[in-house]
């Protein structure tokens, strides 16, 4: 019989659409804690923290138990853990004297299996015989973007319409998402992506010279995404004068369709196109929305540049990983679990640091996000690098093969 590998391609959107929950849903409850379980910011602010700080570690321990457990049992396990760990945001916060200890719990458990989904489906999907594998990434990571829009639309719709002291009810119904989903990806075809080629194992991926320009694109992608998308938010907020519900409506969802957008137009063409030279436009184009985000004085260029600066970091973390399955195509799972770990990374860095530089000047978040201008920077130059190298080794070719012509 044939394998159906769109139902593969089905179960990672629904696992991405998944991880978008894990990492949206919460914050939306953040005022909502406080008001209710009279939990304070500073104790809030653990959250993303913890949540970040789990999925790091499993990113970095996924590479070595994936290739003994097996994709399919891992991916399984990332959404029961999932689903279990946003059920759970609706039970355990009522056992615990202190409820922000049973809101980490949670937190932790669903951490984990969004670890397993970051590392597990890019590798699932590029291990599936689809002819334009870079289109086919990229579409799949667009599913995030949707997902976000999704999470926050539906859940705001749901607070208007039930009250947001109902959020239980809310809570195990996207817990509800991964739980079915488990069927398909217990029951759809998965190959390994080092199914006919020997891996290069970690020694020799930590020894070339190509990945480490892999991991600079990596760390420099998730923190230009990262760091705008945070704290697109309270951009929105204080730049516009709007409340906490228009800031998030506005900002991340306008930064989360741009985003989706871009990676599905290029899941679309990118046949066409020369990823290389699109992640570097894309660059270019990020540097210039940081700038007019954090120098207009003019609050509706500043909410445009957010806005366009989701597009231009679309195709930036899907790219680098497809790059990196061209520049080392035995990397193996590991190759993977580095690039999740880089992308962290970045995420982890770029909205501390916008954080801590606003801070220090008086909770302006312009000086922040200006400061932050210089991952896309790095992108951008690593990805001229990268061209050069490309034209090298393109002319090291053409040039033997004249010679050739030339004898003849």
């Amino acid at each position: 019989m044939k394998k159906n590998y769109k139902k593969t391609l089905i179960a990672c959107y629904i696992g991405f659409i998944t991880q978008a929950i894990s990492i949206n849903f919460l914050p939306l409850l953040f005022i909502t804690f406080n008001n209710t379980y009279g939990i304070s910011l500073k104790e809030l602010s653990l959250i993303p923290f913890v949540f970040f700080f789990t999925q790091f570690i499993v990113d970095s321990f996924a590479s070595i138990f994936s290739d003994k457990i097996g994709y399919r049992k891992c991916i399984v396990v990332s959404q029961t853990l999932s689903g279990i760990g946003i059920a759970l945001l609706a039970i355990l916060p009522e056992l615990f004297s202190n409820p922000i200890v049973g809101i980490l719990i949670a937190v932790i458990i669903y951490a984990i299996g969004s670890g397993l989904i970051e590392v597990l489906g890019s590798p699932i999907i590029e291990a599936c015989p689809f002819e334009n594998k870079a289109g086919v990434m990229s579409i799949l990571h667009s599913f995030y973007c949707w997902g976000t829009m999704g999470v926050i639309l539906g859940s705001t719709l749901f607070f208007y319409i039930f009250g947001i002291q109902n959020w239980k009810i809310l809570a195990l119904i996207w817990a509800a998402l991964p739980l079915l989903n488990i069927y398909n990806f217990a029951t759809c075809p998965i190959e390994k992506i080092d199914n006919n080629e020997k891996s290069m194992g970690i020694k020799n991926l930590l020894k070339t010279p190509i990945f480490w320009l892999m991991i600079v694109l990596m760390v420099c992608s998730g923190a230009s995404e990262i760091a705008i998308s945070q704290w697109a938010s309270a951009f929105v907020e204080s730049s516009l004068g709007v409340s906490k519900a228009i800031g998030d409506l506005v900002g991340p969802c306008l930064f989360a369709f741009f985003m989706g957008i871009s990676r599905f137009l290029y899941g679309k063409f990118s046949e066409k196109m020369d990823l290389t030279i699109s992640m570097l436009i894309c660059g270019l184009m990020c540097v210039g929305c940081y700038l007019l985000v954090s120098l207009s004085s003019i609050p509706i260029l500043g909410l445009i540049g957010c806005a366009t600066c989701g597009f231009a970091v679309g195709i930036m973390w899907p790219g680098s990983l497809s790059i990196s399955s061209k520049k080392c195509p035995n990397g193996g799972t590991a190759m993977f679990a580095f690039l999740a770990l880089a992308g962290d990374i970045g995420g982890m860095l770029s909205p501390t640091i916008v954080g801590n530089v606003s801070s220090l000047v008086g909770d302006n978040l312009k000086i922040g996000l200006l400061v932050v201008i210089v991952f896309p920077i790095i992108l951008v130059i690593t990805l001229l690098v990268l061209q050069l190298k490309k034209k090298k080794a393109l002319k090291e070719i053409v040039e033997p093969e004249n010679l050739n012509e030339e004898r003849t």
